[in-house]
């Protein structure tokens, strides 16, 4: 009798030093913004890529985190020499989430359902150039263009174009099915999303089994949220004035990196009188740009004048030509007519640097005789409103897809900017593949849209997270709007 609780203990004690030499499967994931669906195929919101980018939803090609674009679902390539020919191999023993086969017909009816009149892509334009995808066996497609696209791979890897199925697209905003590692389980709208690992994932499975997406909008809210340890990690940490803390706690890691977000006063072009290039530019120079950066994001960003990353090697530097300049904003408004202002409306979705910048913003503008009213809206409402009904004068978003500046070429976009010499331009740098001349190209794409003030432009968003210490294999940089879980890991 005496000695069988001693064992007991032993036992007992033995197996708990096991359990806790055993590295955690498991991550909560904090994020400010929660998807309005799940389908990344059908909606401009950056928050499905989020949670779905490379976890639940592949494409052809896919980003990693240096930005880099490599293989993914097409395993291999050719590229015809006049460039209108792509030839995918797809992997082999790819299967959904559901069971069923990924082969050749799944890749031809996602890009003909993007290319359809109807479709509801964002990002439809990106795929303009294609003319006919064509099954040619169950692992090989032929992806034909109308006209040479140098990015044609780099568009695939958005996650605009991942891989559906025509079997489970019906639901696909409630119950995603994808072919990558994790599978989706739930969604408890207002809270929570849940994903596991899929037993049956072509590639090498994650070390983590499980993953749950936590959606906390408030700041105050995230940081007592990661005080506590209630979320193993942040990402995108919306109250940047509490990373000093965080650096300072032994518990906790900052990542601080860069991201494709260029965040911007984003101007509706057609509306009066903002139809007007001096009001635009007007607008421009009664902003600056360092205080909206230092009073919102407590210095956290890099200034821009132009809608181009700074870390991309084709950026110009144009932000002289819009630089904080009150006075020659004021003799701008008076030559346009309106020495005495306008008002407006300044619609601002929920993200802190859009929130805080815009009350910034609002003061500066105010200045100059603008008075900017400010209805602050959620996303839904964003995208209702702002996005698809172009009902707005001024609003604050950060464009974080990447390399985007394509999107001035469509003036049905939402900020409506009709410059067919732009259009042409960017015409002939899709066609290009020559790495100076579309260097070269870019330039002038940059020059061009600054040079017409078509949006207000303030700061790449720095990519801020935190993290609990043991945590590792998290992005740094965002070089898509993704939380990619497929090389996280907990340190033993």
């Amino acid at each position: 009798m005496v000695n069988i609780r001693p064992l007991f203990l032993g036992v007992a004690g033995a197996a708990l030093l096991a359990g806790m030499a055993a590295a955690k499967t498991d991550i909560t994931v904090a994020l400010q913004l929660e998807p309005p669906h799940l389908d990344p195929t059908s909606a401009a919101a950056g928050a499905i890529d989020s949670v779905l980018y490379s976890n639940v939803f592949e494409g052809l090609t896919r980003f990693m985190g240096d930005g880099s674009v490599v293989p993914g679902l097409a395993e291999s390539w050719e590229i015809s020499d006049d460039g209108l020919t792509y030839t995918f191999t797809l992997r082999e023993g790819v299967t959904f989430h559901d069971g069923t086969t990924m082969d050749a017909e799944d890749v031809k009816f996602t890009l003909d359902r993007i290319l359809a009149e109807d479709s509801a892509n964002a990002q439809k334009a990106l795929y303009a150039a294609i003319s006919a995808v064509e099954v040619v066996d169950a692992a090989t497609v032929r992806i034909t263009l109308s006209e040479p696209n140098g990015n044609m791979l780099f568009n695939l890897a958005w996650g605009d174009a991942v891989i559906v199925a025509p079997e489970s697209i019906e639901n696909i905003k409630q119950q995603p099915i994808g072919t990558g590692p994790f599978k989706f389980d739930s969604w408890t709208q207002g809270d929570s999303i849940q994903i596991s690992q899929y037993a049956e994932y072509w590639g090498e499975q994650p070390a983590l089994t499980e993953a749950t997406f936590k959606f906390i909008s408030d700041p105050t809210a995230a940081f007592a949220a990661m005080m506590a340890e209630d979320v193993d990690v942040f990402s995108g940490f919306p109250a940047p004035e509490n990373l000093p803390q965080f650096e300072a706690d032994p518990r906790f890691q900052v990542l601080i990196g860069s991201t494709e977000g260029e965040t911007i006063l984003s101007t509706n072009n057609k509306q009066a009188p903002f139809d007007d290039v001096r009001v635009r530019q007007a607008v421009a120079h009664a902003i600056d740009r360092q205080a909206i950066i230092d009073g919102a994001m407590f210095g956290y960003g890099t200034p821009i004048g132009t809608h181009f990353a700074p870390h991309n090697p084709a950026y110009v530097d144009l932000k002289g030509g819009s630089a904080f300049d009150p006075d020659k904003a004021r003799a701008l408004l008076a030559e346009a007519g309106m020495p005495d202002g306008f008002e407006t409306t300044l619609h601002l979705p929920p993200p802190s640097y859009a929130r805080r910048g815009g009350e910034i913003i609002a003061a500066q503008l105010a200045e100059v005789g603008i008075k900017a009213e400010i209805i602050n809206v959620e996303w839904a409402q964003w995208l209702e409103t702002v996005f698809r009904g172009k009902s707005f004068g001024l609003t604050i978003v950060s464009h974080t897809e990447p390399m985007d500046i394509g999107i001035y070429a469509n003036p049905d976009y939402y900020f409506q900017y009709d410059n067919p010499d732009f259009q042409e331009l960017m015409s002939t740098l899709n066609a290009t593949t020559d790495p100076d001349t579309r260097t070269n190209l870019m330039a002038k794409a940059q020059e061009i849209i600054a040079g017409d003030a078509v949006n207000g432009y303030l700061f790449q968003l720095a990519q801020l997270s935190v993290a609990k210490a043991g945590v590792q294999g998290l992005w740094a940089n965002a070089p898509t709007q993704a939380t990619d879980l497929t090389g996280v890991s907990w340190a033993e």
